[in-house]
């Protein structure tokens, strides 16, 4: 049963965007997003929703305290994914358009302002993905500086539309979306967001990518967790590229094309801010993936003899 714990009571004015963050005992993090947030220059106006997802711990009040500087609705659910959690926000917020982020995730101070440009420039465009990057401190940050730059570069079309989505950085006009709030498929444990883009496919509707509307990620993970959590999430993500695959559309590169970008970011590797070893963070991030995958759908095969498995191509 949903718990609405500390709501902040939205201003007489409709706000132009609403912020969902889902959270799972992430609150330390999401005290350096909401920091980031604060220092939104030259924004429209704004409100936050935090959807708690059956946190250890309750949001403490530090985090709570942010509602004196923008109107802030904090919710608490049990644990029930991050797809539920983001759905609930979509149905508590009020904006005019949504914006996704992660609680391990800082807004730049004029994203906001370039996301409201993108809207207004596009009036004929419904589905915004944000330019994400990577804090660069550690060796693990620069890896994924070096594999969302070379991702970013590789799915961008021509007409300036991205055949990418990452709900780290996403924006998305409530008129589109369902008058539920079901915006995502609460079956998707992981992957949702990528399961939103196959469906954007199918209705030929391709986020435009905002280059301004700078996203940064931070990764505060051992080598360890990194690898740990790498290869839950690739398990877990499983699931949804069987259904993505039945809604037969393609939004996972071929062979050629993943060799093509790993070469490319050979290259790239060779900025100093960056540097070969970024390059082998990768690699063996996505070989780790890549394994847990293949051990996924040999499993699947075996639970379904005789059976033709669903190909996630």
């Amino acid at each position: 049963m949903r718990t609405l714990y500390d709501q902040q009571p939205n201003p007489a004015s409709v706000p132009y965007f609403s912020i969902i963050v889902a959270v799972y005992n992430d609150w330390g993090p999401l005290e350096r997003c909401l920091e980031a947030l604060g220092g939104q220059q030259s924004a429209p106006p704004f409100e936050v929703i935090v959807v708690d997802d059956g946190s250890a711990e309750a949001a403490p009040e530090s985090v709570r305290a942010w509602n004196r500087r923008f109107p802030l609705t904090v919710l608490r659910q049990p644990h029930r994914g991050i797809a539920g959690a983001r759905n609930l926000g979509v149905q508590t917020s009020v904006g005019s358009v949504l914006v996704f982020t992660d609680a391990d995730c800082e807004l730049q101070s004029h994203c906001l302002w370039a996301v409201q440009a993108a809207l207004l420039g596009f009036p004929q465009q419904n589905c915004f993905q944000l330019h994400l990057v990577s804090d660069r401190s550690s060796l693990i940050g620069r890896g994924e500086q070096l594999r969302l730059m070379s991702i970013q570069n590789q799915t961008l079309q021509p007409d300036g539309s991205i055949r990418y989505l990452n709900t780290a950085g996403f924006a998305i006009r409530r008129a589109y979306t369902r008058a539920d709030g079901q915006l995502f498929d609460p079956a998707a444990e992981r992957a949702e967001d990528t399961l939103l883009l196959a469906e954007l496919i199918r209705r030929s509707q391709l986020p435009l990518f905002v280059p301004d509307a700078i996203v940064q990620h931070t990764i505060k993970l051992s080598w360890g967790e990194c690898l740990l959590k790498d290869m839950r999430a690739a398990w877990r993500e499983g699931r949804t590229y069987d259904m993505i695959a039945a809604k037969r559309v393609t939004v996972r590169m071929g062979d050629w094309a993943r060799m093509k970008m790993m070469a490319s970011m050979w290259k790239t590797a060779s900025q100093p801010s960056l540097g070969r070893m970024a390059w082998l963070v990768v690699i063996v991030r996505r070989t780790v993936h890549w394994n847990v995958r293949f051990l996924y759908n040999a499993l699947r095969r075996f639970r379904k003899p005789g059976r033709e498995p669903v190909s996630g191509r």
